[in-house]
């Protein structure tokens, strides 16, 4: 089968199929597979993708879940990178009730997953992600794209933030131009992807017309699309299709020809299509708005600069500089963040999340409440970043420490340099209930355990020329103890209801309880020493003074005074 079929004709002496209740939503992708579920592992990457994943679908016929080692076995990839595809796809799953979302850590090898969200999942490792733009014409949508470098020429020259700064934010994609492009590259494929979910029928023959969609098979088209404006779990895929949303409760749903399934989703998509072209031709000829400009890097405390919501759940934070910047869960709204191009700043989310993302940060220090699907670093330079989550994966980074407690193997990819990691190091009153409620265990920090994968990445329009993605990325190396040190959260927050946590909840590797307990005991001498100096009283003053202005100066010198006149502003 090829990569694109074409849409069945329809007669008109065809019968009608009555209408959903639902019908007047509009259909969106689901970005969370396209954001957070590309693995660059070239083994994934098949050159007769459908074909391939056919005789995977033949392969594990009889099996409704596949565990690791059986993935391993059918791939013929390592261990370590079928537990991480099972990982990567716990994490975007699109249904909270499966057993492989639900699974602890420990659990997930041998629960494994459910063969068709794994197809769908191994599916989408075809796809392309969006080129940024050059000029203010439309984005294309095509999928595949030029393999040119931007590391090639002038650029040659730029580190990984600098090249994002290079191309502006107001020519990179925005979230209309990202949802266009997956639309489009579902369109293009869709017709495989049903294949792929579809049942034969004994004796009607081959190709399209020999196969059915059960609601069961519809219902995981979940993993890839969703209906309204922020999706709802609470009602089934299947009743937003004008062909089974009719059907009797009490009566299992009968199969529907695959065919018809394709005429109806294709023209559904065109029609989200259409809509989103319109919301992008609106933006480009109409006056800007305030969310597409850039944010002016200014001498101001967060007060002035906002966290802007997005339509389906998400909040950006965005464009803050020299600042300090405090979100807690009330104030956030939706279940993901996405952190862009902060500068010079301390962003403090204090919130339980579903997804998280950084990208284009530099010297600034951010704070991740418990995030409790997936963490993503990019494109950041001199930033630490300080996060309880489920997964961590970093690509294209410099200079970076990341202080983690993650109950999964963090994932290093793309052109990194001198990163670090260490155990996680902060807390706040409410840190233990956010993340019972992400469902991220305390007890098990994964934070030095990094797979790391290639340099190049087969996903990214813009792939670095080092090599082949066979070329492994340059892993972290874990932080001296002796410069490991307690992050402390400022504690005069207005508005925060007072939790239980009083303490680090993930466990100090002993190297690092050892130094910390050194670096408190050699304190608490010199404090002693200062207290029991054998000095005159207008000495002691003196001396008293001079350490309060060299903690100043070094407040000044090192920025950190913005925090105390920003947190103590808010």
């Amino acid at each position: 089968m090829t990569d694109s079929v074409e849409q069945p004709s329809t007669s008109a002496s065809e019968p009608s199929t009555p209408a959903s209740p639902y019908s007047s939503s509009l259909l969106h992708p689901r970005r969370e597979p396209f954001e957070h579920g590309l693995l660059p592992i070239p083994k994934l990457i098949f050159p007769d993708l459908t074909q391939t994943l056919t005789q995977l679908k033949q392969t594990l016929a009889g099996r409704t879940r596949v565990d690791s080692a059986t993935l391993s076995e059918s791939l013929q990839i390592s261990a370590v990178h079928a537990r991480l595809v099972l990982e990567t796809l716990a994490s975007v799953l699109h249904s909270e009730s499966d057993p492989l979302v639900k699974a602890l850590s420990g659990e997930i090898d041998s629960v494994g997953a459910d063969f068709r969200d794994l197809i769908l999942f191994l599916y989408i490792q075809s796809y392309k992600k969006l080129l940024p733009r050059s000029h203010k014409d439309s984005a294309a949508v095509a999928d595949v794209w030029p393999s040119t470098s931007a590391f090639d020429g002038y650029l040659s020259a730029l580190s990984p933030l600098q090249l994002v700064r290079s191309n502006s934010r107001r020519f990179m994609p925005s979230h209309a131009d990202e949802e266009a492009h997956q639309l489009s590259y579902l369109q293009k494929h869709i017709a495989n992807i049903l294949s792929l979910l579809a049942e034969p029928v004994e004796g009607e023959g081959e190709g399209e017309e020999s196969l059915v969609l059960t609601v069961e098979g519809f219902e995981h088209l979940g993993f890839l699309i969703q209906f309204g404006d922020k999706g709802s779990e609470s009602v089934p895929l299947s009743q937003y299709a004008p062909f089974f949303a009719n059907s009797d409760p009490d009566m299992p749903a009968v199969p529907v020809a695959a065919a018809q399934v394709h005429h109806w989703i294709s023209q559904t998509i065109t029609s989200a299509l259409e809509h989103v072209s319109e919301r992008i031709s609106a933006k480009e000829n109409g006056p800007p708005s305030t969310s597409d400009q850039d944010v002016a890097m200014t001498e101001a405390c967060a007060s002035s600069l906002k966290a802007s919501p997005t339509p389906r759940g998400s909040s950006f934070i965005e464009g803050i500089s020299k600042a300090s910047f405090v979100k807690h869960a009330l104030e956030l709204r939706g279940s993901s963040v996405k952190v862009l191009n902060c500068h010079d700043s301390v962003i403090y989310i204090l919130a339980p999340l579903r997804y998280a993302t950084v990208y284009g940060c530099s010297d600034a220090t951010i704070v991740l409440g418990a995030v409790g699907k997936a963490v993503k670093i990019e494109h950041c330079e001199r930033v630490h970043v300080i996060a309880a989550a489920k997964r961590v994966c970093i690509a294209n980074c410099r200079e970076c420490v990341f202080f983690l407690g993650v109950n999964q193997q963090p994932l290093i990819v793309g052109d990194n340099h001198k990163l670090q990691v260490a155990p996680y190091n902060t807390y706040y009153s409410e840190l233990e209930e956010h993340m019972a409620e992400a469902g991220i265990e305390a007890t098990i920090n994964r934070w030095n355990e990094s797979v790391t994968l290639g340099v190049v990445d087969p996903h990214d329009s813009l792939s670095h020329p080092a090599g082949t993605s066979e070329v492994q990325s340059e892993t972290a190396t874990c932080l001296e103890p002796e410069h490991f040190t307690n992050f402390l959260i400022p504690s005069w927050f207005g508005g925060e209801t007072c939790g239980s946590t009083k303490d680090n909840p993930f466990p100090l590797p002993d190297i690092y309880m050892a130094s910390q307990r050194r670096n408190q005991k050699n304190l608490g001498e010199l404090k002693h020493l200062l207290r029991e100096a054998p000095l005159e009283e207008n000495r002691k003053r003196e001396l008293s003074c001079a350490l309060h202005l060299l903690f100043k100066d070094w407040l000044y010198a090192s920025g950190n005074i913005r925090q105390l006149y920003c947190l103590q502003g808010d």
